[in-house]
């Protein structure tokens, strides 16, 4: 009921504010449209008047020269004898000079200019059939949030089409934590899933989908907000390692010019069976067959490599290690961009003890949409691994989560 009353609320405030704003802007586009009619019919005045004026200036030019012709010929016929000559013979010179029977040529008028508006009210009966289209209420959005999954540092969320009729082009995720005010995007695409890192755990936040149909501009209405939250902390690279730069969270590692070699292990196991590890590549350096991204049972100084016991991993160019043998099945070379997932489960669970025990886990490396699936068999039970990397050639960047 709450959530009826206030989405109706909303929803009538976004339609008031938004055929107010139709009506300013139309005003104002119609108020543009006059001012420019109007100039155009001062210009057609101006410009058709013009050489109206210039013939009728010639006309009573010619008309004053007329008159005082005939005021200087009557002077003349009534003067004396003596300067009668005189004047007459000047008026004769004067009127010879003169052309009283030429006129300007002075336009017939139908080709004078009658301006006239015309108005087609065609534009009304359009206006009118667009404006009872422009705008629909809908009761449920086209999309709708499916799912979240609890991730180390973040959460994947799952959305998933609810109208049958909707023809998705684009998904639009949105979320921001519960104290925020404001959403921020999150992901733009034609997926229907989304892993949303920097989360911070144990903390609730709020997330929304909507999409775009297909060949419109326009977003959906705005899915139903959902709360998620993840009690998993998120995985870090350690600190200190001398040929490493980390991000500020510790999820981004880069292997800097130093010439220290050696492998970057996580802060603490974090890794457990049943989850999906993710290593990112975002940039590249130079290949080395030693260069190794993989997860291990303990951390050993002195390895240049996780190519050794007890740790499983894969090399840039797509070799696969168990325990320090390189495997006959390969995966593709690692490039800018790739994702090397990890998954375990534990197949076979012997006898714990400090003297060993059987213990084995099925795992599964993927990359670049290729996998290869074996079996770990360790001597000890291992509850969480800790992952690691190492890099021979500065510029690899790799992202973990």
């Amino acid at each position: 009921r709450i959530q009826i009353k206030e989405s109706a609320t909303l929803t009538r405030d976004v339609l008031e504010q938004h055929f107010s704003d139709l009506k300013g802007t139309l005003k104002k586009l119609l108020d543009e449209r006059l001012m420019s009619l109007l100039q155009e019919v001062d210009v057609i005045e101006q410009e058709s008047i013009k050489p109206l004026d210039e013939c009728q200036k010639l006309i009573e030019h010619g008309v004053s020269t007329a008159d005082d012709l005939l005021r200087e010929g009557e002077s003349a016929v009534d003067g004396d004898v003596g300067q009668q000559n005189e004047k007459l013979c000047n008026f004769t010179k004067k009127a010879l000079h003169i052309q009283l029977d030429s006129l300007p040529e002075v336009p017939s008028l139908v080709d004078v200019p009658c301006l006239s508006a015309q108005l087609d009210d065609c534009l009304l009966t359009i206006l009118k059939n667009q404006i009872f289209r422009h705008g629909t209420v809908a009761s449920r959005p086209p999309v709708q949030l499916e799912e979240f999954v609890e991730k180390p540092g973040g959460i994947l969320v799952r959305w998933c089409k609810v109208d049958d009729d909707f023809i998705p082009q684009d998904y639009r995720l949105q979320y921001r934590k519960s104290t925020a005010s404001h959403f921020e995007d999150a992901y733009v695409g034609s997926e229907t899933e989304f892993i949303v890192l920097h989360i911070d755990p144990n903390v609730d936040y709020q997330f929304r989908v909507c999409a775009r149909g297909d060949g419109r501009q326009e977003w959906s209405p705005w899915s139903v907000p959902q709360l998620g939250r993840t009690t998993l902390v998120p995985h870090e690279w350690t600190t200190g390692l001398e040929g490493y730069s980390l991000s500020s969270r510790r999820n981004i590692a880069l292997r800097n010019d130093s010439q220290s070699c050696g492998v970057l292990y996580s802060k603490a196991p974090t890794y457990f069976c049943g989850q999906t590890l993710t290593f990112r590549i975002e940039t590249v350096g130079q290949p080395d067959r030693r260069d190794s991204l993989g997860v291990c049972v303990e951390q050993q100084n002195g390895y240049d490599s996780l190519q050794r016991d007890k740790a499983v991993c894969i090399s840039t160019n797509g070799a696969v290690f168990v325990n320090g043998k390189e495997m006959t099945n390969q995966l593709p070379a690692v490039t800018s961009g790739s994702t090397v997932t990890f998954d375990m489960e534990v197949v076979q669970l012997g006898p714990c003890s400090n003297e060993g025990g059987n213990f084995k886990l099925r795992v599964t490396i993927s990359s670049n949409n290729r996998e290869v699936v074996f079996d770990w068999v360790l001597d000890q039970c291992c509850g969480s691994l800790y992952f690691g990397c190492s890099f021979s050639y500065p510029g690899w960047k790799v992202l973990v989560f």
